[in-house]
């Protein structure tokens, strides 16, 4: 039998209900509704926790400082050990081009989620926390999560990757603010910010449909377990029904959103001479690497094969030939997450919050062909 008090996160726990609720049903019992009030109160007898003045007082203390907790187990893949050492020399070395395993997932997604974040909390006077979570096992992952939990007034979770399980425990012990669609229909009541995904897809693949007059698709999807990807495809598959199209007769890749996944499935398609007359993909990385496997197998993109991210990211820009794409405002979507954690913090108890931010469709020449400067000034 562990020694340690019982503290106002393991009544929270034990009561299934906030840190908030525990803290207001201890200060002012005549503000929390009484069957919350005898749920606590059960709790505290079970656990025989004995309120501190620190306890009584956590609503009204603040650190100032924000968590963000950010999945991003791919990063482990490629992790080598590290030795310290200090040699002042430059060396020259042949980079080959754009090696398929060397492009990085969703990192430049979450530089600008990131990025507006640390610009929102500082426009606030608040500090921001941030931990990566690099950990496969689901209870290694809760753990890091939950060693935030203490130091931070509410955590930003980037949901694209962390379990279901690992949500709800943070839940029970600190506000929480999902970036991306919620899991199980948001069931639990989680505060979203995210993005308008499954219009933002649908009006992409009625443009396809409706300009290019194309009906061969083929869908390279995210991870199984990600509300977006789940968002996007719905969306797909709307747009395609729009248009009299059964999805069920359009194949869906699974690439988890990765360049090398994308990349590897793309070169096989090449390989079999099975490829559609349009490619949709769920991100754009996972775009990038369809093009770059079309490209070395000498397809023509779009002439050829019509290729489509969604994301937005600088590298579906910079690409030949630019991507066209679905971009969502990454770094407001930071800024959003911010500011409806100010908001839940100043309000713990209102209704749960759903932010939802528009998308842009990015007409590029991986659809249209050579775009004139005239088309490039106008949007869809």
């Amino acid at each position: 039998m562990s020694s340690k008090k019982p503290t106002v996160y393991d009544v929270a726990k034990e009561a299934g209900v906030s840190i908030a609720s525990v803290s207001r049903s201890l200060r002012t019992p005549e503000s929390v509704r009484p069957a919350t009030r005898k749920l606590i109160n059960r709790a505290i007898d079970r656990l025989g926790y004995v309120p501190s003045g620190s306890a009584q007082s956590l609503a009204a203390r603040r650190t100032g400082v924000i968590g963000l907790f950010m999945s991003n187990l791919d990063e482990l893949d490629d992790l080598q050990d590290f030795t310290l050492s200090s040699v002042d020399d430059a060396r020259v070395e042949i980079d080959p081009a754009h090696h398929a395993d060397s492009h990085r997932n969703d990192s430049l997604y979450y530089d600008q989620v990131l990025r507006g974040c640390e610009l929102e909390t500082w426009r606030r006077g608040l500090s921001l926390m941030v931990n990566l979570g690099l950990d496969r096992n689901e209870k290694g992952l809760t753990q890091l999560a939950g060693e935030m939990v203490g130091k931070v007034d509410g955590l930003i979770v980037m949901a694209r990757s962390v379990p279901d399980s690992t949500l709800e425990f943070l839940r029970r012990r600190v506000p929480v603010v999902m970036v991306a669609d919620a899991p199980s229909d948001n069931e639990a009541g989680y505060d979203l910010v995210r993005v308008s995904n499954r219009k933002g897809m649908r009006k992409l693949v009625q443009h396809l449909v409706d300009t290019h007059h194309v009906d061969d698709f083929a869908y390279i999807a995210g991870p199984d377990d990600s509300p977006d990807n789940h968002k996007r495809y719905v969306g797909f598959c709307e747009g395609l029904r729009s248009r009299n199209i059964n999805p069920e007769t359009v194949p869906i890749y699974r690439a988890g959103f990765s360049f090398a996944v994308a990349h590897t499935i793309t070169q096989d398609m090449v390989a079999r001479h099975k490829i559609p007359r349009v490619m949709v993909c769920a991100n754009d990385q996972m775009a990038l690497g369809v093009c770059k496997a079309l490209t070395d197998g000498g397809i023509r993109i779009p002439q050829d094969v019509i290729v489509t991210g969604f994301d937005g990211i600088s590298e579906s820009e910079t690409n030949t030939p630019r991507i066209t794409t679905v971009s969502q405002p990454m770094r407001n979507l930071g800024r959003a997450a911010v500011s409806t954690m100010v908001q839940r913090l100043e309000n713990p108890d209102a209704e749960p919050y759903a932010i939802e931010l528009p998308v842009t469709l990015l007409l590029r020449e991986s659809s249209e062909g050579e775009l004139t400067k005239e088309q490039e000034s106008t949007s869809d």
